[in-house]
């Protein structure tokens, strides 16, 4: 990374290049490259001042510029040029699933309508994305279509190309167009998919099939047409979590897309919107931002990890429905924190949409509140928080750290790890419609096994089935919960690997009565040779038990399997109903380790080098605050108080910046509303050059060896206020994205 911002101190300073204020070089290599950049954006704008939010990266969205665009936006290439201009690395972002294609629709490009190749539901109803819009089914008409926009922008000098959301909804497979993808996939007519639950399974594995096709064949183009052009083109995947698509009953490649060769990676799209989804708990339906998000972003971690795939997390100061600005700021709070945990992860997308974020107007607070546009503490607070993603360490060897209210390592969250969640895409088959009675409220047969554990302050993980052949899958699983109710194996390799893994030494819990409708579907366990009434008998048979075992425990080789004949979501759905499969795993936990015990508690907290990161959970094992001591600067108020004692409630969580940790014999900005560059300590005096949107507050945190004398910011004098005790200052001026020259004497 060119130049150089947020000076942290301790383990994540940067080197500068000191003349140097544009953040990447040249677009076709080094860390113009997504594969080398640390913090991007979205945004469908050409640059203006309000929105110059000092990432590395921008990905500007859509092609623009088609006679139909109803937008009315310039077109493409002048809007990567004008971020250009401005220092920026340039990469494309549209939709695979839906977008601005008009003219592909309505006829423009080849004088034929393609409105019936529109995602369609039972009743003869398109799915819209937007106005004239629709989600498409991914046709080799449409396929091309997008193959000729993608060589447009190639031919504009882009390097990475983003092509988000593969979405293909669940309620939807009733078009001519999916009819005949289904003839020529399956080799028979077409099926209803509500008429029975094979239909149901078959159809999804349909739509996730032609999604998979169409990003493995659009990026395969991207590359080659790359390489005609003398350029490495690389392909990523921005994606809501396998989590998320399964509570809104969509469906998507999801994992399976780590494994093309056409793939460099993702960015995992979380935020308020998707995890403010209900979810049962003790009981009880509700809204649980913090441990949704956890859950989530750690399911992308997980999909990935094994496979060396790049990943940027993302989360929104807002989301796409309107709320209000306290709502906003409270959960971007549980959703940023929630990132932080997984250390594994240090890139990022610091927001979606800026125009939106500092341009549009939302209710205040509550109902029935004025509407106003962003505060200036909210979006100073926004810029402080994203800057410190830029100096966000990943993970790294560095020794525990254990403090008057918080601990952790920079290896993970603290609490008693080793315990894991199987998850798979067929979760995404199950959702939509309902067969037979049979109900997976909120996807309640997954949290039933995660959320008792993460509500007790245990860091679960989860564990891709699609992943299990790499080596690593289950290197840190000590003990594995996994279903079938709520979804299925595609494929028979998954159970010679979790078997493989019992007999090395590894302990099974299998929750489930293997009663739901889409046991019997037809499918490898029980054709071919096969004769399994569900596809756990194919798993329990490799392991020396019965096909039908019943509710108890089995050895096998090293390692162990037990049998609970209960479906999860009944451990989530009514109050307590969780207990015996908590004490059932810490038994086993125990029996696994020589006696250790699994810590339970109500918090979770991370050190990533001199940032310190905690999560206070209600309905939990207390209500105990966490009581933080020590120096630290709050990241989360704009105002950037140094504070010795930090208080988290139940419910909340802090970012904080710890100054024990920092170097204090040298300047150093540890947090700040701006992005700074060239900075230079010379004859006592410190000095840097401040980029930040227009219309925005510029302050900032700078440790100094001692009190300065004075303080300029561009022609005029600054105010700042000297902290004898953290031997900081703080300085206000507003910010410019032209750049304002501050200097402290």
């Amino acid at each position: 990374m060119k130049g150089e911002f947020f000076r942290s101190g301790a383990a994540c300073l940067i080197s500068v290049l000191a003349a140097a204020c544009s953040m990447s070089g040249g677009q076709d290599e080094g860390p113009g490259r997504a594969e080398g950049i640390k913090t991007t954006f979205q945004t469908s704008r050409e640059w203006t001042p309000a929105i110059d939010v000092r990432a590395d990266a921008v990905m500007v969205y859509g092609f623009g510029g088609n006679p139909s665009d109803p937008s009315g936006r310039m077109p493409f290439e002048e809007r990567a040029e004008s971020w250009r201009r401005r220092g920026y690395a340039v990469h494309f972002m549209t939709g695979i699933a839906w977008g601005e294609y008009q003219d592909y629709f309505t006829g423009g490009r080849d004088g034929s309508s393609h409105m019936d190749e529109g995602q369609m539901t039972a009743e003869g109803d398109t799915i819209w994305h937007g106005p004239s819009v629709p989600y498409i089914v991914p046709t080799a008409g449409y396929l091309e279509y997008i193959k000729d926009n993608i060589r447009r922008v190639i031919d504009a000098g882009i390097s990475d190309i983003f092509l988000e959301e593969p979405e293909f909804w669940a309620r939807a497979g009733y078009s001519a167009a999916f009819r005949q993808e289904w003839k020529e996939f399956y080799g028979t007519e077409w099926k209803p998919q509500h008429e029975s639950p094979e239909n149901t399974y078959l159809s999804n594995k349909l739509k996730y099939h032609l999604y998979l096709r169409a990003l493995d064949e659009v990026f395969s183009f991207a590359k080659e047409y790359g390489k005609s052009k003398g350029k490495e083109i690389g392909c990523y995947v921005p994606t809501h979590s396998l989590i998320n698509y399964s509570q809104w009953q969509i469906v998507s490649p999801e994992a399976s897309l780590a494994s093309l060769d056409c793939v460099d990676g993702y960015i995992a799209q979380v935020w308020t919107g998707t995890s403010r989804v209900k979810n049962w708990y003790d009981g009880k339906e509700a809204e649980r931002v913090f441990e949704t998000a956890f859950l989530e972003y750690g399911s992308m971690e997980s999909m990935t990890a094994p496979t060396g795939r790049k990943m940027f997390f993302l989360t929104d100061p807002i989301e796409d429905r309107a709320v209000d600005w306290d709502d906003y700021r409270r959960n971007y709070q549980a959703t940023f924190t929630a990132q932080l945990l997984y250390p594994g992860i240090a890139s990022y997308e610091i927001m979606p949409w800026p125009e939106r974020i500092f341009g549009g107007r939302y209710r205040i607070s509550g109902e029935g509140t004025g509407e106003a546009g962003i505060s200036e503490d909210y979006a100073a607070q926004i810029l402080i928080m994203t800057g410190a993603l830029q100096n966000m360490p990943g993970r790294t060897p560095e020794a525990n750290v254990s403090r008057n209210g918080y601990s952790g390592t920079a290896s993970g969250p603290d609490g008693t790890a080793g315990i894991s969640v199987l998850m798979g895409n067929s979760l995404m088959f199950q959702t939509f419609p309902t067969h037979d009675g049979y109900t997976d409220p909120q996807l309640s047969n997954f949290f039933g096994l995660a959320m008792p554990f993460l509500k007790r302050g245990v860091p679960v993980r989860t564990v891709h089935i699609e992943n299990l052949g790499y080596e690593d899958a289950l290197k840190d699983t000590e003990i594995l919960l996994m279903t079938y109710a709520n979804m299925k194996p595609l494929d028979s390799l998954a159970h010679r690997h979790l078997a493989e893994w019992v007999k090395d030494g590894g302990i099974l819990l299998y929750s489930g009565r293997d009663d739901d409708p889409f046991q019997n579907v037809r499918e490898w366990w029980n054709t071919g040779g096969n004769g399994f009434n569900a596809p756990s008998g194919h798993l329990f048979a490799l392991m020396d038990m019965p096909a039908d075992a019943d509710e108890g425990e089995y050895r096998f080789g090293k390692g162990k399997v037990r049998v609970m004949r209960r479906d999860p979501k009944e451990y989530v759905l009514v109050p307590g109903g969780d207990g015996k499969m908590v004490s059932e795993v810490c038994r086993l936990y125990k029996d696994a380790t020589g006696g250790k015990e699994i810590i339970f508690k109500n918090s979770f907290s991370l050190v990533r080098g001199p940032y310190a990161i905690a999560s206070v959970m209600t309905e939990s094992v207390s209500d105990n605050p966490l009581v933080i001591k020590g120096n630290f600067i709050d990241l989360f108020d704009p105002d950037l108080p140094v504070v010795t004692e930090k208080i988290v409630m139940p419910g909340e969580q802090c970012l904080l910046y710890d100054l024990d940790l920092a170097e204090k014999d040298k300047p150093q900005i540890a947090a700040a509303s701006f992005r700074a560059c060239g900075e230079k300590y010379r004859n006592g005096t410190f000095s840097f050059t401040a980029k930040g949107p227009a219309g925005t507050r510029g302050i900032a945190r700078i440790i100094l060896p001692k009190e300065p004398e004075k303080a300029t910011a561009g022609n005029e004098e600054a105010l700042f206020d000297w902290d004898n005790g953290s031997s900081s200052v703080l300085i206000e001026f507003d910010n410019s994205p032209d750049g304002v020259k501050v200097s402290l004497r």
